[in-house]
């Protein structure tokens, strides 16, 4: 049974999120009640980091976002998690950083999917003495069957079975759900808690979040690179190959989180048509237009991309996406063809050789269908090699700056390549 206003908020006449309103969606108060001030939008602005919806903040918000990071050319390389503390230590030193985001992979796909590993990249992160929201890559869950990562080879977590691994990495990164993690307590908004009650499943995704502060909705969804959304074979070189029980869970993986993921999308940008920020930023691990993986091989990620397009067309104003998973700093508006692009070229950038939109507009018949959005802008962050790299992505409320390769509406951002030992 849904609970009673009443029973959210210390106060009847206090507003939900509209989400929750709008969709009934159900609140597991397995962390206890929900005082008012935690999911009131139009509440006073309180500690940020208290306040998973805060409408009325309008500070300016500085991030360190990056991902595909610590990265080894093999299970024996440490040099990239040898350096992660003197990492995240140049991070903590920017005084004006608040918050981390992570956008996925932990590990490389030459490294192995190993319970141990993981707790390590997680005590690491008890370094950073600001909150850090992390949402999963495909090489910590979906890829841990491949031979490269220890499939089969029984040195992997549950032998590489990526749903095993997935549950492993909830357990450790996501033990407090509605908490971000990192050295300051920040909480947030989390599937496993509010969950449309028609789709009580859904609340197996506590890794998919949002909260609002700086005038700006951020939402998480776990979207893993690499394998077409989860639609490779599982244990393919790396046998025995996949049973007919391990594609009947993985197809049954990739349609309940698709699923899950777009209703998760779909209240993040209600919530935004309630509260009317003035931008919207969106974190998940694909690059869902990958030109290296070729046209078929993101053509399952053509139902986030719709999504993601049509609700920035309705929103109308900035919607930012960060993604890794193809290692290199990119800067570029994927959602109208043609449109300007800059990559990384050592620390400095050029102008892009490739159209990213021409690697889906194949899984576009006829082509005119492909979306069209002007106000949307995607950001690719540097991974995997060194030099070890974070953006500062700093969030200016009252500010619209046109889209340009380092600054669009509230958002501007900058690479980052700490000297480190």
């Amino acid at each position: 049974m849904l609970p009673s206003r009443g029973e959210l908020c210390q106060s009847p006449d206090s507003p939900v999120p509209h989400f929750l309103e709008a969709k009934e969606m159900h609140i597991r108060r397995t962390l206890g009640a929900i005082a008012s001030a935690t999911l009131v939008a139009g509440a006073g602005v309180i500690a940020q980091n208290g306040t998973p919806i805060n409408a009325n903040s309008k500070n300016v918000l500085t991030l360190a976002v990056y991902g595909d990071s610590p990265y080894g050319t093999s299970p024996t390389d440490t040099v990239q998690t040898d350096k992660t503390a003197a990492f995240i230590d140049s991070i903590n030193k920017d005084p004006k950083v608040d918050l981390v985001l992570h956008v996925g992979d932990i590990h490389s796909g030459s490294q192995f999917c190993t319970e141990s590993y993981d707790r390590t990249i997680a005590d690491l992160w008890l370094g950073f003495k600001n909150p850090v929201v992390y949402t999963p890559g495909d090489n910590e869950w979906t890829d841990c069957h491949k031979k490269k990562q220890g499939g089969h080879l029984g040195v992997d977590y549950a032998d590489g079975d990526p749903l095993a691994n997935l549950d492993l990495v909830r357990s450790i990164f996501f033990a407090n759900p509605g908490y971000a993690l990192g050295g300051r307590h920040k909480q947030v908004l989390t599937q496993a808690q509010q969950y449309d009650l028609g789709h009580p499943a859904d609340g197996e995704y506590v890794e998919n979040v949002m909260w609002e502060q700086s005038q700006v909705l951020f939402v998480t969804v776990n979207v893993p690179g690499g394998s077409n959304n989860d639609a490779d074979p599982w244990f393919s070189d790396s046998p025995p190959a996949e049973t007919p029980a391990q594609t009947a869970a993985r197809t049954a993986e990739k349609t309940r989180r698709t699923a899950a993921d777009l209703r998760w999308l779909d209240a993040a940008f209600e919530q935004a048509q309630q509260d009317h920020p003035q931008g919207i930023v969106i974190m998940l691990q694909a690059d869902m237009w990958d030109p290296e993986k070729g046209s078929a091989h993101v053509a399952n990620y053509r139902p986030f991309i719709d999504s993601i397009a049509a609700h920035a067309a309705a929103f109308g104003k900035p919607v930012l996406l960060f993604n890794g998973d193809s290692h290199v700093y990119r800067s570029d508006n994927p959602l109208e063809a043609g449109a300007a692009c800059q990559i990384e070229s050592g620390a400095s950038t050029v102008a892009c050789s490739n159209d990213a939109a021409a690697t889906q507009l194949p899984n576009y018949v006829p082509s005119d269908t492909y979306p069209n959005v002007s106000n949307f802008h995607r950001v690719v962050v540097h991974g995997s090699t060194l030099p070890m790299e974070w953006l500062r992505l700093t969030i200016s409320p009252g500010t619209n700056a046109p889209a340009s390769p380092t600054a669009f509406g509230p958002f501007s951002w900058q690479r980052v390549q700490p000297n480190l030992p």
